[in-house]
């Protein structure tokens, strides 16, 4: 696979496309921009990669709309050297992002089929920095907390107290919260040892957040 001078330009298509649509923050586009997006797809979708659309990655999982990840990316407010726990690696194209901001990303995966997909584009795209884990997401990765920040990118019913607790004071979490018809975006902020301070960030709609692991 190849990362042509027309992907180029149908990226960058994309990125005027998100800032249109009111992602501000510049750093997250520029990563994205970086980022060559149909190396995380299925071949047959590649002509359609650079559109703002979510698509099947198999297993009833999906990488995620652009302007979800810019959304979801842009709320984490990612500083270099944070370290960065993922719920949810997918296709591992969100990992790939914050991986490009400078962050130090743990990524979790459930489902093993999906997690060495993953693993594989991460080695072809020199992303050497990213740490995938199979795993159960609902537990986070406490051997490696506390973070700086957490992202989970699968629909919660409730969020885990397990992943509040691995944040570091003043750490965030973004995690969509909510039913199978939708969640709302939350934005969480540890202030203390037991207090958090929690935002509510517009409507989204995500696959479940499932507990346990799928080998392949």
């Amino acid at each position: 696979m190849k990362d042509t001078y027309r992907h180029i330009g149908m990226r960058q298509q994309l990125i005027d496309n998100l800032r249109e649509k009111g992602i501000k923050e510049e750093r997250v586009l520029e990563a994205m921009n970086q980022i060559p997006r149909h190396f995380f797809m299925d071949m047959a979708f590649e002509e359609h990669a650079y559109e703002d659309k979510p698509f099947s990655i198999g297993e009833d999982q999906t990488i995620s709309q652009p302007f979800t990840v810019a959304f979801q990316t842009q709320l984490l407010e990612v500083q270099k050297r944070n370290k960065i726990l993922e719920i949810g690696t997918g296709s591992g194209y969100q990992a790939a992002v914050l991986d490009k901001l400078g962050g130090r990303v743990f990524t979790i995966e459930r489902i093993e089929k999906l997690h060495i997909k993953a693993k594989k584009v991460f080695e072809i795209l020199g992303l050497k920095r990213i740490r995938p884990y199979f795993r159960d997401g609902h537990k986070g990765l406490l051997e490696m907390a506390p973070y700086d920040r957490i992202l989970v990118t699968a629909g919660a019913p409730i969020v885990p107290e397990q992943l509040k607790l691995q944040l570091t004071i003043g750490g965030i979490l973004v995690i969509p919260v909510g039913g199978i018809e939708g969640q709302k975006m939350l934005k969480i902020l540890r202030v203390s040892e037991t207090e958090f301070v929690e935002e509510t960030h517009g409507n989204f709609r995500f696959v479940p957040f499932l507990e346990g692991t799928k080998s392949k």
